[in-house]
C-alpha cells in the first residue's frame, strides 16, 4: 500500500508537472524537447495499462502548436521492488505505442541504494534492446542549504531534505527546507514536513528537536510561526516537553550552560559515554562556536573523541 511519503511526492509532481522536465534538464542534463506546456494525463491510459501495471504519473509535453513532443512516466520508488524491472518497460511500450512519441521513465528515489538499483539498465532479452530509467536520487539532487533558495525552489528543497536529511549537512538542509515551507498553505506544509520528518533517522530527529527548542528560547525567528506550530505537533510531545524544561533551566544559567546541556543530552541519547576529562572539557568550555561544532559532531560520531575533535 502506498505510504504518505510516496503519495506526497507523487502529488508534488501532479500539482507541479513542469517540475519533471525542469529537473530532467537541470539535474540529469537531458535534452528535453522545446515545449510550451506540461500536463498530467494518466487517466487517458486507463484502458491501456492493466491495474497491476499502473504507473504513478504520466506527463505529456506539448509544443506551441500543441504537438506532443515527449511523454514522461514518473515513478516514486522508496524501496527496491524487482517487479518494477518488468513493469517499467511495459509502461514505456504502452505509452509510446498509444501516443506515438518518445517516452522515458523518470524515477524519484530519495534513498541512495534504491536510486542505484533503479538506474540499472533493464535488458529486455539477449542484450538486444533495453530500457534505461532516469533517476532523481541523492547523487543528482543538490543539497539546498540556503533558506532563500529553498523559498524559491520549495519542492526541490523538500526533495533535497528527503535525499540528504541524514547526511553530514543534513541539519542545515532540513532547516532550509523548513524555511521554504513557510510560504505554503498549512495543509501542504504539514504534509511536506511529515514527509521530511518520517525520513529522518533518530540522531537527526534529536538534533532538530534541540535546534527547535534553542530557536524558541533565544527568540530567533528562523522558522515561520505557523510552521513552528506544525513542527511542535510533529515532534513527540513527551520528548519536546522534557527538552523544553531542560533548556529553560539552561537559559536561566546562561547561554553557554544551555548549549552544554543540549550537547550532553544528545550525547546521552546517542549512547556516547564520556570520561572524566572529556566531561570536564565540556563543562569548562566557554566558546559558543566550539560547543556548536561539538553538537553537530554528535550526528555522525560514535565516540567522545570524534565529538570533541
Amino acid at each position: 500500500m502506498p505510504t504518505l511519503e510516496h503519495n506526497a511526492l507523487v502529488e508534488m509532481f501532479r500539482e507541479h508537472p513542469e517540475l519533471a522536465p525542469r529537473l530532467l534538464a537541470t539535474l540529469l542534463h537531458v535534452e528535453v524537447p522545446p515545449h510550451a506546456s506540461v500536463a498530467v494525463v494518466e487517466s487517458s491510459l486507463d484502458q491501456l495499462i492493466p491495474v497491476e501495471f499502473r504507473a504513478d504519473l504520466v506527463l505529456e509535453l506539448r509544443d506551441e502548436r500543441d504537438a506532443l513532443v515527449l511523454a514522461i512516466v514518473l515513478e516514486v520508488q522508496r524501496d527496491v521492488d524487482p517487479d518494477k524491472k518488468f513493469s517499467w518497460p511495459a509502461y514505456v511500450a504502452v505509452v509510446r505505442a498509444r501516443k506515438r512519441v518518445g517516452t522515458i521513465v523518470l524515477v524519484v528515489a530519495p534513498d541512495a541504494g534504491v536510486a542505484a538499483w533503479a538506474a540499472e539498465t533493464i535488458d529486455l532479452g539477449l542484450g538486444c534492446s533495453h530500457v534505461a530509467p532516469l533517476v532523481l536520487g541523492p547523487a543528482v539532487v543538490p543539497e539546498i542549504t540556503d533558506p532563500a533558495d529553498a523559498e524559491k525552489e520549495t519542492e526541490l528543497a523538500v526533495l533535497s531534505a528527503v535525499a540528504h536529511g541524514n547526511g553530514p549537512s543534513g541539519l542545515t538542509v532540513v532547516q532550509a527546507a523548513l524555511a521554504g515551507l513557510g510560504r505554503l498553505d498549512q495543509a501542504h506544509a504539514m504534509v511536506y514536513f511529515q514527509v521530511i520528518w518520517n525520513g529522518l533517522r533518530e540522531p537527526m530527529r534529536q538534533a532538530l528537536e534541540a535546534l527547535v527548542m534553542e530557536r524558541q528560547i533565544e527568540g530567533e525567528a528562523t522558522i515561520p510561526p505557523s510552521l513552528q506550530r506544525l513542527i511542535d505537533r510533529g515532534i513527540r510531545e513527551g520528548e519536546l516537553k522534557g527538552m523544553r524544561e531542560g533548556r529553560l533551566e539552561g537559559v536561566r544559567e546562561g547561554k553557554l550552560e544551555g548549549k552544554r546541556d543540549t550537547l550532553l543530552r544528545l550525547l546521552a541519547r546517542a549512547g556516547i559515554v564520556l570520561g572524566e576529562d572529556e566531561s570536564a572539557r565540556i563543562q569548562t568550555c566557554t566558546d559558543v562556536a566550539t560547543l556548536d561544532r561539538w553538537i553537530e559532531n554528535v550526528l555522525a560520531a560514535k565516540t567522545a573523541t570524534e565529538v570533541l575533535s
